[in-house]
């Protein structure tokens, strides 16, 4: 049921798309214009997800979620029936702010649903692949629904499943209290940073480098409240974490390597391969099915016998040798020889890399803050999505102008810059490589003296249900152990 939820999330960056051209001309979006109908979104979801994260910890991730899952729904038949442009972007941004609060409390779920090591372990298998394949199946999906419904049912289609999620959500997911918004709802610290969040997505999308210094500004007085708050929204030890830094660095460079090379490949695909809507998103199936054997059946066996950090190592090295064999790529490509055998190796290394690097960034949250820690690492997650796809399309518009300007054809041109994009795409890979390498060599320790972790006292639900029991503050080094014990034994 989370799961379906974050697929619903995560098709939804990718359906919209392939469905841009026929939005465009249906609503009378100019050509710099259209492209709020993925930037609109992207600005409501990343701007609260770390607010979304810390209410979850605050007024229980289940009202969270459930609060998020209503508006994301009702969103998309705001978009579904929008007549006008300016109708459909507000309808964007109101679907973003649904999904950030959604999806900023998902991780803090898994680990309360699921608190045993293995069975957690498998829960984020699970989901890791419904947020890798289900973002390629997305361009499937867009392409099927806009040639054979109209873009309008790319939005419609979410309406019955959220209200299908919505009653099993009701049912399954348990209640809870929560520790009460007394004890740490910084409302001045939650408006800097959810304007600095916003701000600094517009400025990589859209906004230039004086909308990039305003949220630096803006971020930079979020820390600076954080400091003296009596309450503060995001404890300043708790971010401190050198190692929770290095994974939300390692984790805003995986994501601008895969969510930026999808939209670039899928320009590939149309505008120097030649194939139609559907046959773009027919070309991304391979790989999501090679991430689901990955993700579901290697990844955790190969976690359990090396470690999270080995694995995520081995992965980035993998997916960047996939990038790679794209760079050559002739301007009149096959796709059976030069574009599959790429798209395979690269789901052999996503499949196991985002379930490392989610364990790896869990592993550094308390019991009462695994809402705070999920919705920083969703944060990092959207903002190396939006990073990778605004760096990959202006390196690719920048170097086709190039070749045009040089003589050479338009197509060719069009190959010379998604070409350039790829090898940019693999340098990401190779910075999260080595940031992994450097930033996370120790295992996680959570300091048990500290203010900022101090054990929440127990919810109404944690005293009932044992699906929902916090696990104590153990080492993270000894979970980690006991995690890949148990995953070990695993049929």
């Amino acid at each position: 049921m989370l799961c379906v939820m974050a697929l619903m999330i995560v098709l939804d960056s990718t359906i919209v798309a392939v469905a841009v051209p026929a939005i465009q001309a249906d609503l009378g979006f100019s050509p710099a214009g259209v492209a709020w109908v993925v930037n609109g979104y992207l600005i409501g979801f990343a701007g609260l997800l770390l607010l979304a994260g810390r209410l979850g910890d605050l007024v229980g991730a289940r009202r969270v979620f459930l609060a998020g899952l209503v508006v994301f729904t009702a969103a998309s038949l705001l978009c579904g029936l929008a007549t006008t442009a300016p109708l459909l972007v507000a309808g964007r941004f109101v679907q973003g702010v649904g999904g950030a609060l959604a999806s900023a409390v998902i991780f803090s779920l898994i680990v309360r649903l699921y608190p045993e090591p293995g069975a957690q372990a498998r829960a984020i298998g699970v989901y890791s692949f419904t947020q890798a394949g289900g973002a390629a199946f997305g361009f499937v999906a867009g392409g099927l629904l806009t040639e054979a419904a109209g873009w309008p049912w790319i939005f419609l289609v979410n309406v019955p499943i959220g209200v299908v999620v919505l009653v099993a959500a009701l049912r399954v997911v348990p209640r809870e209290t929560g520790l009460g918004l007394g004890a740490g709802l910084d409302v001045s610290g939650a408006t800097l940073i959810t304007a600095g969040l916003s701000l600094g997505v517009y400025a990589i999308v859209d906004g230039g480098p004086w909308y990039g210094l305003a949220a630096f500004l803006l971020v930079t007085a979020f820390l600076i409240r954080e400091r003296y708050a009596r309450s503060p929204l995001a404890p300043l030890p708790v971010l401190r974490r050198r190692r929770l830094l290095g994974t939300g660095a390692a984790v805003v460079l995986i994501f601008a390597t895969g969510m930026g090379f999808q939209f670039v490949n899928a320009l590939f695909l149309q505008r120097v391969a030649g194939l139609d809507a559907i046959g773009t998103g027919l070309a991304f199936v391979p790989t999501p099915l090679v991430i689901g054997v990955m993700s579901l059946i290697v990844a955790p066996r190969v976690t359990a016998r090396f470690g999270a950090r080995p694995v995520l190592l081995a992965g980035l090295g993998v997916l960047a040798a996939g990038l790679l064999l794209l760079v050559p790529v002739p301007a009149d490509p096959s796709y059976a020889t030069d574009i599959l055998p790429a798209l395979l190796i690269m789901g052999l290394g996503i499949g196991v890399v985002i379930p490392a690097i989610i364990m790896l960034a869990m592993s550094n949250a308390a019991p009462q803050e695994t809402g705070l820690v999920s919705g920083l690492t969703n944060t990092a997650q959207q903002a190396g999505a939006a990073l990778g796809l605004a760096v990959l399309a202006v390196i690719a518009a920048r170097v086709t102008e190039s070749s045009l300007a040089s003589g050479v054809s338009e197509v060719a041109a069009l190959r010379d810059g998604y070409s350039r994009a790829y090898l940019t795409a693999a340098g990401f890979a190779a910075a999260a490589f080595v940031i992994a390498a450097l930033a996370l060599r120790r295992p996680a320790t959570i300091p048990t003296d500290d203010p900022a972790v101090t054990p929440a006292p127990p919810t109404s639900a944690a005293a009932t249900d044992p699906a929902v029991t916090p696990a104590p503050p153990a080492d993270a080094a000894a979970a980690e152990r006991q995690t890949c014990a148990l995953v070990a034994d695993q049929p």
